[in-house]
């Protein structure tokens, strides 16, 4: 790839952020009766006020403008980012038990009190870049509080990891089932995943010694238990001492996790794990290169070890892939890397952009049909990997681009 197509694949990434993604969840999701964010809005952009709201989607939307504020010092994303946080610290947060509830209702009352750890890992997440863009104390010392309760009560310390779920009152929970089509499993790959992910953003802004230590045992973890030694794809489900409950594949994921450990290494700022852990991540973008991919340049949805198994290629994977395949060109110096991530870019804005009501589709099918009865805005819709993907594409191109 020359330098024009690189340069024109920054600057098409950076108006789909700032002319599409932002602005949609900026003025199309805001409840002015009941203040914060809607909790569904449907494909057509018809909205159901009366839908609950889930913390997770608070959390991410916090975080997506906190980054963009970061990113581009825009006083509007700023504003977005200090709603969303007055939402989740006056209703999803937990004053009794600390933590953040799973789900209120509408009116911001809470409706499931269960501490899933992969909400906590979100909220911590998305407190630590608030608290990058604001300096807010506040911000950062729930952030720390949230951890605390974490390593208190989710930490396994016989097998290491951490379980996926709690009561309100961080007593193990015994339906750890975080959505509808996840098993009822101690561990699973996703909460550890996004635990790692927080706590990295977490080292940015607070170094504290047990994170530090938390986070590179969780690397280890990673390595030992998630990563398959003999195919490089994560497994997802576990029993408390890591025996392995599925064999399913998550293409997503598996792109996913290979730049946010790197992420980790590098945040840790320790050569000889860096090392180890970018050829690792190598392998995984390499494995999903040869066996996730569509010939148009999507990526499947979920697999197994005799190849797809669910052919619907949706918004967050294409995402990840973009990002997760130009981590692998910065280690490698493999063009071809750097070209399918330009191709997942392609795949993203001939199918999954919806150029008629904003934002992007959930899913196309295999035949490249929009699944229209599947939200925009809902529990698990988010901006989170499309606004991140377009930043790091952004930022990582410009490196790229100024060594060139």
């Amino acid at each position: 790839m020359n330098i024009e197509e690189l340069r024109l694949y920054q600057s098409e990434v950076e108006n789909e952020l700032k002319t599409n993604i932002l602005p949609f969840w900026a003025y199309k999701t805001l409840d002015d009766e009941n203040g914060g964010f809607y909790g569904l809005i449907k494909n057509d952009l018809t909205i159901d006020p009366l839908a609950p709201r889930g913390s997770v989607l608070c959390s991410r939307i916090l975080w997506t403008f906190a980054r963009a504020y970061n990113a581009s010092g825009d006083k509007l994303y700023f504003e977005r980012a200090s709603r969303a946080y007055k939402y989740l610290t006056d209703f999803f947060l937990d004053k009794k038990f600390g933590g953040i509830y799973w789900k209120t209702d509408y009116e911001g009352s809470p409706v499931e009190m269960k501490k899933q750890i992969y909400a906590q890992a979100f909220a911590i997440y998305a407190l630590a870049e608030y608290f990058s863009a604001t300096k807010l104390y506040e911000a950062l010392n729930l952030a720390k509080e949230i951890f605390n309760k974490i390593e208190e009560f989710a930490f396994e310390n016989k097998y290491g990891g951490y379980y996926d779920a709690c009561n309100r009152d961080w007593s193990l929970a015994e339906n750890m089932q975080l959505g509808e089509g996840d098993m009822n499993a101690p561990k699973t790959m996703n909460t550890n995943l996004h635990i790692l992910e927080a706590y990295t953003n977490l080292l940015r802004n607070w170094n504290d010694y047990n994170l530090r230590s938390q986070l590179k045992s969780l690397i280890n973890v990673t390595k030992k238990h998630i990563i398959d030694a003999s195919s490089y794809h994560f497994k997802l489900f576990f029993k408390e001492n890591w025996d392995v409950l599925s064999y399913a594949v998550s293409y997503g994921h598996d792109i996913e996790g290979s730049w946010l450990l790197v992420e980790a290494a590098e945040v840790l700022n320790e050569e000889s794990l860096l090392k180890e852990i970018s050829k690792l991540a190598v392998r995984m973008a390499d494995i999903t290169y040869r066996e996730g991919l569509a010939p148009d340049g999507g990526l499947w949805y979920e697999g197994d070890s005799k190849g797809v198994t669910q052919f619907n290629s949706d918004w967050w994977p294409q995402a990840e892939a973009m990002v997760g395949f130009l981590n692998a060109y910065q280690i490698s110096g493999r063009e071809e890397f750097l070209q399918v991530s330009l191709n997942s870019w392609e795949f993203v804005k001939k199918y999954i952009i919806d150029k008629h009501y904003g934002e992007w589709f959930w899913s196309v099918d295999k035949d490249r049909n929009v699944n229209d009865k599947l939200e925009k805005v809902g529990i698990w819709k988010c901006p989170y990997h499309n606004a991140r993907a377009c930043i790091e594409i952004s930022e990582r191109l410009g490196h790229i681009l100024a060594n060139k």
